[in-house]
């Protein structure tokens, strides 16, 4: 009895998984699913930016506001960290994320690369988008891991892949035929014939970034002429379905300059003029997260750029996952062309707050710097954080000047990335900065006396022709013209590993309990529901922030425009809570009633920034 049912329900299945197709219809110039007629109404959600216990949270919310389809990327970066060692558990656990889309019955549009861009930290740079034997042969590798993984969650196999995508807007890169040609195979090598395969390139980058038996699609924003665009797209795609496959209803944000916004009326108007021209669309981006760490990559845009570690976007969906008044007007316009489903409308979640949390300093960074000595490297020049093999976070260099100089003395770094902190016996002497074009300061300093300079990487740069992007110091660097040799190089890259170290540091007493940079140390129990928050960081300057050892990312308040890090509740304890920062610049602490943080409801992504006057 038992055998027979179980014959019946695999019969079922495999009938299932049959009767599950999805084609292009270029005769009719639209998708076929399961041999209907279909459009999609996606959005865009990365997965690696949400906490894992938040993803059914946002694709449900995503669901109730009519969409029938999700788009993500897949960061080739943190699945694989180094070559050969792969990552798909916690937030890159890749495939549990596309079983939860499968269960709330939302299709997926997949964006693998190899290139995301995404806003994220560019660690693979070799060759980038080449078909170079010293790169291509690690994509290869990589997509002999990553393409078998998927392949039971394409549409065809029962799970909800309906369409994957070639390379990620190319055309802004160059035209490499055979480069293209190689990436469309490797997926039908993998997937079969049967999945739909794209790319997407802006309006006039598509002629370059059209691959020879792949759907041609766009992206643009919002304010264009629709009718235009397309047409101009039938130039290159003459037939199929019109695709929007980055409809931007918001934008990133940079440290010191205003906070993006994009109205909902002018996104409403571009919507409903696509829809009524019978095409798909994907909302870039429905939902933005965090870019938490150090993974927030920067633009080169008449200078370098850092990206925020908020990737709110000003979306429908907030930072912390909340319904936007441009959410509610983006499901109203959308249920004009779509049926929506039934049940009530998700509604912002409530917010922790609390008092002020005292914040003491507990020791100086030199302390934290012993205990990574054991990691430090020797090179008679300075090594770049790639030749160290330190993908993110600082690199302490240090070198004894072996001559007399002159007084002051001129420190010149040329290229560094991309902010450096100099220092003579613990005393600073001036930043440098790759932003602000700063690559030389004069300094006091005698024979025999070290020069000591911490370098921040900023986030790698993750479009255009910079994305070849080096951090650290990588040329000569001289004083008084002559060059510094012997350097002394400590990567500091991961203080959660230590976290268990920092206890038995000792407290390092001062006359000054703003002495930075420093390691501060907050605690504070949690009352009642734990819900999440925002970390308030007004008073401070730039530095890192962690919260039990997690990395909530970079901050950096006097320039702005975020003022807040959002905390989601899954880092809180319902017991006692650790709060650390690394200060570098400034901290509030000469009264010890400012020397402070504070959880709040409300975040602040739209602070004042240089040059705003309010």
């Amino acid at each position: 009895m038992n055998w027979n049912i179980s014959l019946v329900l695999a019969f079922c299945l495999v009938q299932t998984v049959c009767s599950s197709s999805f084609t292009v219809d270029y005769k009719n110039n639209c998708f076929l699913k399961d041999g209907k007629p279909f459009r999609y109404m996606s959005g865009s959600i990365h997965y690696f930016r949400v906490p894992p216990e938040f993803w059914h949270d946002r694709i449900y919310k995503m669901k109730m506001a009519g969409l029938n389809a999700i788009q993500t990327y897949v960061e080739w970066n943190h699945h694989e960290p180094e070559p050969g060692v792969y990552n798909f558990k916690k937030n890159y656990d890749l495939p549990r994320f596309l079983k939860i889309a499968h269960d709330l019955n939302m299709l997926v549009i997949l964006r693998p690369g190899p290139y995301i861009d995404a806003e994220r930290d560019m660690v693979r740079t070799m060759y980038l988008k080449r078909l170079k034997s010293a790169y291509i042969k690690y994509v290869d590798k990589w997509y002999s891991v990553l393409l078998p993984l998927i392949k039971p969650f394409l549409y065809v196999n029962g799970g909800s892949i309906i369409t994957v995508q070639v390379e990620n807007e190319y055309g802004f890169f160059g035209y490499d035929a055979q480069y293209k040609s190689h990436l469309r195979d490797l997926f039908r090598k993998y997937l079969g014939n049967d999945v739909v395969l794209f790319t997407t390139d802006g309006i006039e980058k598509v002629p370059c970034g059209k691959t020879d038996e792949v759907l041609s699609t766009v992206d643009f924003g919002t304010g264009v002429n629709v009718t235009y665009i397309f047409e101009k797209l039938r130039l290159t795609q003459a037939s199929g379905p019109l695709v929007n496959s980055e409809f931007y209803t918001g934008w990133l944000d940079h440290w010191g300059y205003p906070h993006a916004n994009v109205s909902t009326d002018s996104a409403v108007k571009t919507l409903t003029e696509m829809l009524k021209a019978n095409a798909s669309v994907n909302v870039y981006l429905f939902h933005g997260g965090t870019s938490f760490g150090f993974t927030a990559g920067s633009n080169l845009e008449d200078g370098f750029k850092p990206c925020t570690t908020s990737y709110d976007f000003d979306a429908p969906l907030n930072e912390a996952g909340d319904p936007t008044p441009k959410y509610y007007a983006l499901k109203e316009t959308i249920g004009k062309f779509f049926p929506l489903p039934p049940g009530p409308l998700p509604v912002p979640a409530p917010k922790m707050k609390s008092d002020p949390i005292p914040m003491k300093r507990a020791f100086s960074f030199w302390a934290l710097m012993e205990l990574y000595k054991s990691f430090s490297v020797f090179s008679t020049y300075p090594l770049s954080f790639e030749d160290l093999h330190t993908p993110f976070g600082f690199v302490v260099y240090e070198a004894k000047v072996q001559f007399t100089p002159t007084d002051p003395a001129v420190l010149i770094v040329k290229g560094i990335a991309d902010r450096g902190y100099v220092y003579v016996n613990q005393v600073l002497q001036g930043i440098l900065s790759r932003e602000q074009k700063v690559e030389s300061i004069p300094i006091n300093i005698l024979q025999n006396e070290t020069i000591t300079i911490i370098v921040e990487n900023q986030g790698r740069v993750c479009f255009g022709s910079g994305i070849n992007d080096r951090k650290g110091i990588f040329q000569n660097v001289t004083l008084c013209s002559k060059t510094l040799v012997n350097w002394t190089m400590t990567p500091i890259n991961s203080l959660p590993e230590s976290m268990s170290k920092l206890r038995a540091l000792k407290h390092q007493s001062t006359n000054d309990p703003s002495l930075v940079p420093a390691i501060f140390y907050g605690s504070f129990k949690s009352k009642g529901t734990i819900l999440d928050t925002f970390l308030s960081l007004e008073g401070w300057h730039k530095g890192v922030a962690f919260v039990n050892g997690f990395n909530l990312g970079r901050y950096w308040p006097i320039v702005g425009p975020q003022v807040t890090l959002y905390v989601p509740s899954c880092f809180l304890r319902s017991s006692s809570n650790d709060i650390i920062l690394i200060e570098f610049e400034k901290a509030p602490c000469e009264n010890k009633n400012n020397c402070v943080v504070q959880f709040v409801a409300v975040p602040i992504l739209n602070g004042t920034t240089p040059g705003s006057g309010f």
